[in-house]
């Protein structure tokens, strides 16, 4: 994971839309960056309609919610669709942004071995450095957490 007060990596990754987004034009800015292994799925799912849930109120506090995993713009789309998610969801299909926020680790599945995205988010501050790092997210709690982090 990264460390506190150090700046976050950049990126350019397209969202569901195929519209590219940067976390520089975010500065100024609460960013709530969370890295999630893959769309459709149990876990996913739940973090993913909780940010929903409380994306109006992330919005009045002025804070940005982004969602990225290694999954396709196209599988994004569905998921958005599906769902009625209100927020970017970015596709790093290179992996080369979820290396940046070392959240690409080795994991184990019935006693085999991958790698895969780590259930991580951050909290960027407006100046676009690390504020909070969460490693081994409770997908359901995740949302609430940020929510109680970004009201100070």
């Amino acid at each position: 994971m990264l460390e506190i007060g150090t700046k976050a990596p950049d990126f350019r990754l397209p969202d569901q839309n195929g519209k590219i987004h940067t976390l520089a034009e975010y500065k100024g800015k609460k960013v709530i960056l969370y890295f999630y292994p893959k769309d459709m799925t149990s876990g996913c799912t739940k973090q993913a309609c909780g940010f929903a849930q409380l994306y109006p109120q992330f919005r009045e506090k002025g804070a940005v919610i982004l969602g990225l995993s290694k999954d396709s713009v196209s599988s994004h789309k569905k998921f958005e669709e599906k769902y009625g998610l209100p927020f970017p969801l970015l596709s790093d299909t290179k992996t080369e942004t979820i290396q940046a926020y070392d959240v690409w680790k080795e994991k184990t599945l019935y006693g085999k071995k991958y790698m895969g995205v780590a259930r991580t988010t951050y909290l960027i501050d407006e100046d676009g450095r690390i504020a909070k790092a969460f490693g081994n997210v409770k997908a359901a709690e995740n949302p609430e957490e940020m929510f109680r982090e970004i009201q100070g």
